[in-house]
Order: structure tokens, then C-alpha cells, then sequence
């Protein structure tokens, strides 16, 4: 393909990391039409629970992506977690304050389990299944960018050629042109969404400023391990909890993976161990500190050490690239809010690369990526350490539905004298009944949704825009709301021409 001025491009997206974050976007240019490639520096996709809990909110983007079955289906609720003392159960604990049926206008009211090696292969089926892409062994060395794309290179060791794709593993093939040995793709638009380490962070110069005076980003210096593990002895039915004393050592939880036969280990120690990562090392740690012998574990799938950290990058976007997930800001895992921040932040870029390379919005759309989604991850990452030192318990907060952009440039509210609950440009569109079915329904896709809102009412017509009518339940007042594809309203108010005018400038053509 050729850009405007003549350059040739391989794909109009390069999403850079194949985890939940570049498969959940790749998913949604894939379902929009974009031809876009994910690569990933690992030979295969990455192994370990990781990130388990998936929140409501994400939740419901991972419906309307088409993955919602599966997801239930390879997961579960989390279960309570179970005190031990000495051996003996001393009492049982909610991991997480309850919801009430249909709060904010949800079907989701509480996380939903899923370990993260999962949710990956569930989201690349999608993908594959859409005809999108994904070539494992292909590391990020440099990028260059200009008014029309970006070149990015390859570490020679992986060489040029091309990848090809077996019939149902996405179509066509990708070249990987030779520069001096290395291979090369060139893009209209980057993506970086590999990880806290981010070697595109690194190339476009862009920072991360952590919590804390020193701004390292360390929440806290003592090692943490985690590991996936078979173990003979312990109940599926709880969290187990296994609090610090004198004699063995840090805390330890062992939490049931829904769907598998393996627990999550979780360890702490004191500042400056030195944690040994071994098969042996887990089980001796296991051993140390539950009423169980190192024998009950017998086997042990993944591990890994790291030390919680909080940092957000000092800018999303510079020029043609995005920052997105763990590239953009790393979380401390005990809010459950890391994952389910990133794969939101696909969800809200997708959409406007899809309505900027379709010819359908201007390109100062994407300009709205990192005024959106750099607050509501500042945001997170002030929870999220909150929680990790017991600050702040898993509620209504953590389910993340309550998030929304009234302060930005796109929300467009032009009622006034409004209640103090009601709903607003900018916020979650709540479900809701409408006519025929629930307003999901009519959501679900890559397209806006006018809703109207009050039988006296009548909007204009929109091409490509789908239409619904509500009557009045507590949820939403008199009105018209244009809601974005990403599920949030854009506009609202009740004369017809000013809603033309907002239409128009997100490349929405009145009829």
C-alpha cells in the first residue's frame, strides 16, 4: 500500500506486545477493517497467571469484542479468602466489598477470574479468527518516524524474509525488508503496548515519572514472588491466606486458579532477599509457611519475582506512536486494576485509529487518546497503591464502571441545570431497556448509537449510526445521546442541530 505521498507502508497499525493489551486492540482494528500487525519479542505468547482478575467494566468490553463466552467459560468468582493460624482455619474474609444486582447498569458485578496466559489465547483465537496478525520473535531495536509513518527495526539476529500464515491464523503474509541485516516494517501508526520495559518507550524518548520523592516508582522495596503450582492438600473453595509471623517467614496467599488444576502462589519477604526462584525454592517457601510439606506441591508450572511499582509515563503519544497498557503506566497487582486499565486503553484507541485511517474523522481525533486515558490512569495508579498498603479496599472503585471523560474535549453536554446524579456527556452509557431488547444489544460493534430518550423527541439521521428509544428509567432524563463506539456518551442535549454540528465534527455525516 502507498501513503499520500507516495512511501510505501506494510500495515497501517504495528501494535508492538502480543499480550492482553496488543490482542484486545488488534481485536478491535481487526473487527473495523484496519490491516494492522501485532508483534511480539517472545517466541510464543507469555506464560503465568499474571494478571487474573478481570473487572466489570472490562468485562463488558470484552463482550461487545466478541469474547465474552469464552471468558466465562475459562474462568470463575473469585472464592473467600481463608484465614490460617497454626495450622487450623481462624476465620474467613471477603477479597472484596459486595455490589448490588445491576449497579450502574451492568450485568457485571464483580471480578471475574482469569489467568492471564488465558485471556492471551482467548483474545489471539479472536484475533485469528478476524484475519488479524501475530508474529512472535520479533524484537523492537529502533524506530524512526516522519510525517507519513514509521520505520521500525528488528534485531538482526531475527533477520528479514517473510512470516507467513497458515489458513486460520490470520491472512496473507508480512514482509520484513532488510535493513543491514535487520528486518524492518514500516506503519502509519505505531502502537506500544510491551510492557513496563518498553523498548518503543525508550526509542521515542519518552519518560515515566514513579510514586514516591525519589521518583523510582517503587511502592515497596521487599520482594514479592509468585508462582503456578499444583498442590495436594488444600480446598478449591477458598483463598488461602497464611498471615506473617516470627518463625516462617512473610505472608503467603495460595489462591485456586478458576478454570485450571493449578493454585497462585503468592510470597513476600523482607527487603534486600535474595528470593530463589527454583521448583525447590517455591516448595521450600510453601512448606515454610502453610501446615503443609514441600511435598504438596508437586509441580510448578511458572515463577517469577518482582518488586511493586507504580509509574506513569510523562506523555502517551509522541507523533505516530502510542503508548498503551504497561508501556504507558505500571500498576502494583494487589488493586487488580494493571490489566483492566490496559485493555481499556486499547478499547478507547481503537475506535479512533479505526475512524482516522477509514477517512471518516480528522487525525486531531487521536489527539483525544492521551487527554482520555492518561487521567483515568493516574487515577488507578493512586488506587491501586492505596490498596497495595492498605489504604483502600476492593470496591466499587476497583470495578472501574463508575470511569468516564467529562472533562474532555469530545464530551459535549448542552443541558443545563442538571441533578447532581444525573448522567452526562461523557460518562458510561448505562444499560438499559429499550425498544425490542437491552441498549447492549444495540451497542454491541464498532459503531455510534443515538439513543432517545423521551417520546416527544426525535433525532436526526446519522449514516452508520444505529438508533434506540428508552423510556425514562431513573438512569437516563429527557434527551438524545450519541454514544461513542467505546460505549461512553458523546453528546447529549435535545436540539437535533447542535447534535448535527457535534456529528459533524467527529466525522459523523447528518443524512
Amino acid at each position: 500500500m502507498t501513503s499520500a505521498a507516495g512511501t510505501t507502508v506494510d500495515v497501517d497499525v504495528l501494535v508492538v506486545g502480543a499480550g492482553p493489551t496488543g490482542l484486545a486492540l488488534g481485536v478491535d482494528l481487526a473487527r473495523r477493517g484496519v490491516d494492522a500487525l501485532v508483534v511480539e519479542r517472545g517466541a510464543e505468547p507469555a506464560p503465568g497467571s499474571r494478571g487474573k482478575g478481570i473487572q466489570p467494566r472490562t468485562m463488558e468490553v470484552l463482550d461487545d469484542l466478541g469474547v465474552l463466552d469464552d471468558i466465562r467459560a475459562a474462568g470463575g468468582a473469585y472464592p473467600v479468602g481463608l484465614i490460617w493460624q497454626n495450622g487450623r482455619p481462624a476465620g474467613e474474609r471477603p477479597m472484596f466489598d459486595p455490589a448490588e444486582d445491576g449497579e450502574e447498569g451492568s450485568a457485571f458485578t464483580e471480578p471475574w477470574m482469569v489467568p492471564q496466559w488465558r485471556t492471551q489465547e482467548i483474545l489471539h483465537a479472536r484475533l485469528t479468527a478476524l484475519g488479524g496478525r501475530v508474529a512472535f520473535g520479533r524484537e523492537v531495536t529502533a524506530l524512526d518516524q516522519d510525517e507519513d509513518g514509521v520505520t521500525v527495526r528488528f534485531a538482526p539476529s531475527q533477520g528479514a524474509g517473510t512470516v507467513r500464515f497458515a489458513p486460520g491464523q490470520g491472512a496473507g503474509t508480512v514482509r520484513f525488508a532488510p535493513n543491514e541485516g535487520a528486518g524492518t516494517v514500516r506503519a502509519r501508526y505505531v502502537v506500544a503496548a510491551d510492557g513496563g520495559r518498553s523498548a518503543v518507550r525508550r526509542a521515542v524518548g519518552i519518560g515515566m515519572t514513579g510514586a514516591g520523592a525519589d521518583g523510582s516508582g517503587v511502592v515497596d522495596p521487599a520482594p514479592i514472588l509468585v508462582a503456578d503450582a499444583l498442590i495436594d492438600g488444600l480446598d478449591r473453595d477458598h483463598w488461602h491466606l497464611f498471615p506473617p509471623d516470627g518463625d516462617t517467614g512473610g505472608f503467603m496467599a495460595v489462591c485456586p486458579l478458576a478454570g485450571t488444576e493449578y493454585f497462585q502462589i503468592v510470597a513476600g519477604f523482607a527487603e534486600g532477599t535474595t528470593v530463589d526462584v527454583s521448583p525447590d525454592g517455591v516448595r521450600k517457601v510453601f512448606a515454610a509457611r502453610s501446615h503443609l510439606t514441600a511435598d504438596a506441591v508437586t509441580e510448578v508450572n511458572w515463577v517469577s519475582e518482582f518488586r511493586p511499582r507504580a509509574a506513569l509515563a510523562d506523555r502517551f503519544r509522541s507523533g505516530r506512536v502510542f503508548l498503551a497498557g504497561d508501556a504507558a503506566h505500571i500498576h502494583s497487582p494487589a488493586g487488580g486494576q494493571g490489566l483492566n486499565t490496559s485493555v481499556q486503553d486499547a478499547y478507547n484507541l481503537g475506535w479512533k485509529l479505526g475512524a482516522v485511517l477509514g477517512g471518516e474523522a480528522p487525525a486531531t481525533l487521536l489527539d483525544t487518546y492521551e487527554e482520555e486515558r492518561r487521567p483515568v490512569a493516574a487515577g488507578m495508579l493512586g488506587l491501586s497503591t492505596k490498596i497495595h498498603r492498605g489504604e483502600a479496599r476492593r470496591g466499587r472503585e476497583t470495578r472501574q464502571l463508575g470511569l468516564g471523560y467529562r472533562g474532555s474535549s469530545l464530551a459535549a453536554e448542552t443541558r443545563t441545570e442538571l441533578p447532581d446524579e444525573a448522567l452526562r456527556a461523557g460518562d458510561r452509557a448505562p444499560d438499559t431497556a429499550v425498544d425490542g431488547g437491552r441498549l447492549f444489544d444495540v451497542l454491541r460493534g464498532p459503531h455510534w448509537t443515538l439513543l432517545t430518550a423521551g417520546p416527544s423527541l426525535e433525532g436526526p439521521a446519522l449514516p452508520g449510526v444505529r438508533t434506540a428509544l428508552t423510556g425514562s428509567d431513573g438512569r437516563y432524563g429527557p434527551g438524545l445521546y450519541l454514544i461513542r463506539p467505546d460505549g461512553y456518551v458523546g453528546w447529549a442535549g435535545t436540539d437535533p442541530q447542535e447534535l448535527r454540528a457535534y456529528a459533524s465534527r467527529v466525522g459523523l455525516s447528518a443524512g
